[in-house]
């Protein structure tokens, strides 16, 4: 059973979302429905996995640890995306002086969603491959997207662990653009199902091997090589959705004899309660030195 899941996990997962994501489409239950009831069955099926198997038992998260990352995910993966597209789509309704934001004719349309979704995840995947990389080499974003690398330990829903700031620019620069260029609510459904059911495997606490896949798919075993507290493993594997633009730009990282070893950041005193998380950025070197 346990070669079952270690190889069959991932893909079964993500196919049971899409499945799920079309059989809602049909039933007419809407895009939002869509959308995200596939990532919550994907999300319950992923902690369940862990609890089972995984793939370091010192990596299974504690009650609090469970409900800091809650909060995360509630206020910055959920609130605030939503709260930062309704205000950028009434700014630059005021600045164009109408309602009509979309960019007529740049964006095919007429493609199938599904060809669609996957055109934008490689260009949204792209764009946020830069953002992520100069995250970690330029010291005033590093600052924000430290809270991301806190954690000593890797499990599904700490994927959500981010600074507002850095979460903030994240949705200007890979995900309005695609709103302004008209890309329609099935696309947008379409790829974040697959995104966050990704996403939570990213950082999920499971022995799975993608084999193959891991020169195509940001899994879990190259992302947690990202997450190593030493910096010469960790600036490696950027690719949100995707591994291809690590390839590309040789930043593709992934050791055959030896595991990861340490997770987080040098300093081990590194605030952790979401309070903390919000200020602390505003301290220079915080993320290095010891108190």
């Amino acid at each position: 059973m346990s070669q079952l899941v270690r190889y069959g996990a991932y893909p079964f997962v993500l196919a049971l979302g899409l499945a799920l994501h079309f059989l809602l489409l049909e039933n007419q239950f809407g895009v939002q429905v869509a959308a995200y009831g596939p990532v919550l069955v994907g999300a319950l099926a992923i902690a369940g996995l862990e609890w089972i198997y995984p793939y370091r038992k010192q990596w299974c998260a504690d009650r609090q640890e469970l409900a800091q990352d809650a909060v995360y995910m509630a206020l910055i993966q959920g609130v605030l995306p939503k709260i930062l597209a309704v205000t950028a789509t009434l700014f630059f309704a005021q600045i164009l002086g109408t309602q009509q934001l979309v960019v007529q004719g740049w964006w095919p349309t007429h493609w199938p969603v599904p060809l669609q979704m996957l055109l934008m995840m490689v260009v949204a995947d792209g764009v946020r491959y830069w953002l992520h990389r100069w995250a970690h080499e330029w010291e005033p974003l590093w600052r924000f997207h430290a809270v991301h690398h806190s954690p000593h330990k890797l499990y599904w829903l700490n994927v959500g662990r981010f600074h507002p700031i850095d979460k903030g620019l994240q949705v200007f620069l890979d995900t309005l653009p695609f709103i302004l260029l008209g890309v329609n609510e099935e696309v947008l459904g379409l790829y974040i199902a697959c995104y966050a059911i990704n996403g939570f495997f990213q950082h999920c606490n499971i022995d799975v091997r993608l084999g193959i896949l891991n020169y195509l798919v940001s899994g879990p075993e190259l992302h947690r090589w990202h997450h190593s507290m030493l910096k010469t493993e960790s600036n490696h594997n950027y690719g949100n959705n995707l591994i291809i633009w690590d390839l590309i730009f040789g930043s593709w990282y992934l050791p055959k004899e030896r595991d990861v070893q340490e997770l987080g950041l040098v300093n081990r005193e590194y605030p952790t309660v979401f309070l903390k998380q919000m200020t602390v950025p505003f301290i220079s070197g915080a993320d290095k030195h010891t108190k």
